[in-house]
């Protein structure tokens, strides 16, 4: 049975993205790579010409790719064969899906140096969709899905930092920041939190002509200081960690916040900073997002990193 949105890759988006389509009465489908939670059994593999996995799929008027493609010519053979097996299935062969591919905004990163196995920026620039970005494996797979516009609808949308549900920035600070020179070599953080991802890619689902054929660069709008955030959440590694990706950290309460306000406030008497937030001057890159929000008429709705329940 076709469906408008088909979910390449189940993971942490569709958890917010299948509840706003089952809200907005969105009919939609997902795959995984077992099969688990009543998905479509699948997996991609970017050296294959096989047509035979991509039967199982259900037809879709947007095709969303959840998952990095950095192989080239990957992209256009998994839109290749996706297309293909709708006719040679016979299902609904005139239908010409559209395909959006999600992306990261590390690719705007500016010019960096390491020292001491620390990287710190030797830019402090703004940067919007428009900007010269780093030519990735990755960004160059997401230009040549792009190439295939017109004749087939694309579009990429680079998504900043990811947040929301098990996401939480402030259990970030402990792994991130074990000491004040890692503290130091840190500028701007940007985000954007996963219902406002799954509004985005709805606004795009039923505007396509809006977006096809270009990339955008999308963030809550806000440029947020790494330095701000430590001295104010105060974290530091404990073994009560739930989040196995970023390693044991936990909010600590009361007076004892970790280490991290301290070395803020000597960083900042280093530097002759009287307060903070830093200048977006001063934060290595800036994240320029005005362009997709006003395109499709919307707001992020989630910011300010303080929406979520804090961890006990």
């Amino acid at each position: 049975m076709p469906v408008d949105i088909l979910i390449l890759g189940a993971g942490w988006t569709s958890t917010f993205l299948i509840k706003l389509c089952n809200d907005r009465g969105i009919s939609h489908s997902a795959t995984s790579r077992s099969g688990r939670d009543s998905t479509i059994k699948f997996e991609f593999d970017p050296d294959s010409n096989d047509l035979e996995p991509y039967g199982v799929l259900p037809t879709a008027s947007t095709v969303l790719i959840t998952f990095p493609i950095d192989k080239s010519g990957a992209s256009e053979r998994l839109v290749r064969l996706y297309i293909n097996s709708r006719r040679e299935g016979g299902s609904n062969g005139d239908l010409k899906p559209r395909f959006i591919q999600l992306g990261s905004t590390s690719m705007w990163d500016g010019i960096r140096i390491k020292h001491d196995g620390l990287s710190k920026p030797t830019e402090h620039k703004w940067f919007d969709r428009h900007s010269p970005f780093v030519a990735t494996a990755r960004a160059t797979a997401e230009d040549e899905l792009l190439s295939l516009s017109p004749a087939i609808p694309t579009t990429v949308l680079n998504l900043s930092g990811l947040w929301g549900g098990a996401r939480c920035p402030r259990n970030w600070v402990g792994k991130l920041f074990p000491s004040k020179e890692a503290l130091e070599s840190k500028g701007s953080l940007h985000v954007i939190h996963g219902v406002d991802v799954a509004r985005s890619i709805l606004a795009v689902h039923n505007n396509f002509e809006k977006a096809q054929g270009q990339r955008w660069l999308i963030t809550d709008g806000r440029v947020y200081d790494w330095w701000d955030l430590a001295s104010a959440w105060g974290t530091a590694p404990t073994p009560e960690s739930t989040d196995p990706a970023l390693g044991p950290s936990k909010l600590i309460t009361g007076d004892d916040r970790g280490p991290q306000a301290k070395w803020v406030r000597e960083l900042m008497e280093e530097m002759g900073l009287r307060s903070l937030p830093r200048n977006v001057e001063l934060l290595g890159r800036a994240l320029d997002s005005r362009e997709f929000w006003t395109t499709f008429e919307m707001n992020p709705i989630r910011a300010r990193l303080d929406e979520e329940p804090l961890p006990l």
